[in-house]
């Protein structure tokens, strides 16, 4: 492997796996996105801006499906829909729509092109670069979530070369409209899907800020089970050692509890997997979920053994929540389980301390959560190494955040600050970490190359060091773009 990392182009080729030629044109010509040289025209000639709506409109492809009301003064937000290849090999082939939406601002600012990696709300929102500055913004949907599924649905489309090529053709549809720099964003799953975009298309975007974003080595990787061994005080390691087994060996109280208070409060059901296994499986999940989502606050609020079977349920609910394992969510998030059973890898879990209560031991992998025949899809052991690869000798200009205790962080990126790349993790941070929540040196270095990828002046950086301290009180809600499974897939 490592002769690809001695020529970047050579990298570039292996990454494609096909999907790119080497030494040519990035896609086939017919996949490249229409132009829309009038569109390009009047931004570049006309003294006065044209509206923005009748710009959209212009481009080939795609569909203006509502301007919703102005959410902010000076804002102006829609929803769009962007045809697109189901393979983007074959383009004369079947097509689907992507839905996106489009937070505008104004066509001299910088543009955020932002994934959640999974699907996507149609309220108007901002991820942590847009709001720092001040910038317009395009929340892509990822393949194969909500409506952007082709019909009929080939998943031997749905990975990281095909997805990479979705952002490439919205790139090249959008960039007549905003000229200016491009910033790629997106937290966890979105950030990881940011730097495979990065990785094939390197010259897309001039920076990417991934927040959380993690790189696993298989389904089941062991170093994920060595970083939670050291989190914590052994007290608190215990403690979520005991409330587990006591869950399992409980399991005949626990089970009718935990059905019928996931039906009432959620509507869930557990056909897919059985009531039994998604127990278990969400019992597993409670030590990651621990840490991803809360804090060392939470050691003291686990409760003490041979309490109620009630109270197992309501904690295991607000730790991991009881919707996770249900049919409703697992077939909306079918498509991260399979792209984590085919190419992104995922977490092993300790299991050491519940021999003899598990009734499915090693079970808990993402092929298990796939509703559908796995047996024809393998996992591809090359696709994330060559990403990392990529990521630490050739990635230019990427700021990666993480949190400190947040169990994902165990697979995170490396970059080189020759290549004006940072990482920076968040003391105490979990899988909500932001560039705000840095110590105070860190942020202003995270800041300062921000703003200056984003090609804003020097002046600029008071107001966005303004901004980065009123973050909690903006006009609208700032996020980072992860997706907190907790709570069920997101809502329009």
């Amino acid at each position: 492997m490592s002769r690809f990392f001695g020529r970047p182009a050579v990298l570039a080729c292996a990454l494609a796996l096909g999907l790119q030629a080497c030494g040519g044109s990035e896609l086939p010509p017919e996949s490249i996105a229409p132009s829309a040289p009038e569109v390009q025209a009047q931004s570049l000639t006309q003294d006065a801006a044209p509206d923005i709506l009748a710009q959209l409109q212009a481009i080939p492809g795609l569909t203006v499906v509502q301007e919703r009301p102005a959410p902010t003064p000076g804002v102006r937000f829609f929803v769009l829909s962007y045809d697109q290849p189901a393979d983007h090999l074959h383009p004369n082939g079947t097509r689907f729509q992507q839905r996106m939406t489009l937070l505008f601002r104004s066509a001299e600012a910088p543009m955020v092109l932002a994934s959640t990696g999974y699907g996507i709300g149609t309220s108007p929102g901002q991820t942590e670069p847009t709001f720092l500055l001040q910038g317009n913004q395009l929340l892509v949907e990822h393949r194969f979530f909500g409506p952007s599924i082709p019909q009929p649905a080939n998943w031997k489309l749905l990975s990281i070369e095909q997805a990479a090529a979705d952002h490439h053709r919205i790139v090249q549809a959008f960039k007549p409209l905003f000229p200016g720099k491009w910033i790629s964003t997106g937290g966890s799953k979105g950030g990881m899907t940011s730097l495979y975009h990065r990785a094939f298309f390197p010259r897309d975007v001039d920076a990417t800020v991934a927040y959380v974003a993690p790189n696993s080595y298989g389904t089941q990787d062991p170093r994920y089970v060595t970083f939670l061994s050291k989190l914590g005080t052994p007290e608190c390691r215990e403690g979520i050692k005991t409330f587990q087994r006591e869950v399992l060996e409980r399991r005949e109280e626990v089970g009718p509890l935990f059905q019928a208070t996931a039906a009432a409060s959620y509507g869930s059901t557990y056909d897919f997997l059985g009531v039994d296994k998604a127990l278990e499986f969400t019992a597993l999940e409670f030590a990651f979920a621990f840490w991803q989502y809360g804090d060392a606050s939470l050691c003291e609020q686990i409760p003490a053994p041979g309490g109620p079977a009630q109270g197992l349920v309501d904690f295991m609910d607000w730790v991991v929540g009881l919707s996770y394992m249900s049919d409703r969510d697992l077939n909306y998030y079918a498509p991260y389980d399979f792209q984590a059973a085919t190419q992104l890898g995922s977490y092993a879990s300790e299991e050491s301390h519940l021999r003899g209560v598990q009734h499915y031991p090693r079970g808990y992998d993402p092929r298990a959560l796939v509703p559908f025949d796995m047996r024809p899809y393998a996992f591809n052991p090359f696709a994330m190494p060559l990403v990392e690869g990529w990521v630490k000798a050739f990635g230019e200009r990427i700021l990666l955040v993480y949190g400190e205790n947040d169990p994902w962080s165990t697979g995170a990126f490396s970059v080189s600050a020759r290549n004006d790349s940072y990482r920076f993790f968040q003391p105490g941070g979990n899988h909500g970490s932001r560039i705000t929540g840095l110590p105070e040196a860190d942020r202003a270095v995270a800041l300062e190359r921000l703003r200056t990828w984003a090609g804003l002046p020097a002046e600029s950086a008071r107001s966005m060091s303004q901004l980065a301290h009123g973050e909690e009180s903006a006009e609208l809600p700032v996020t980072t773009g992860v997706v907190d499974r907790r709570r069920g897939p997101p809502r329009d």
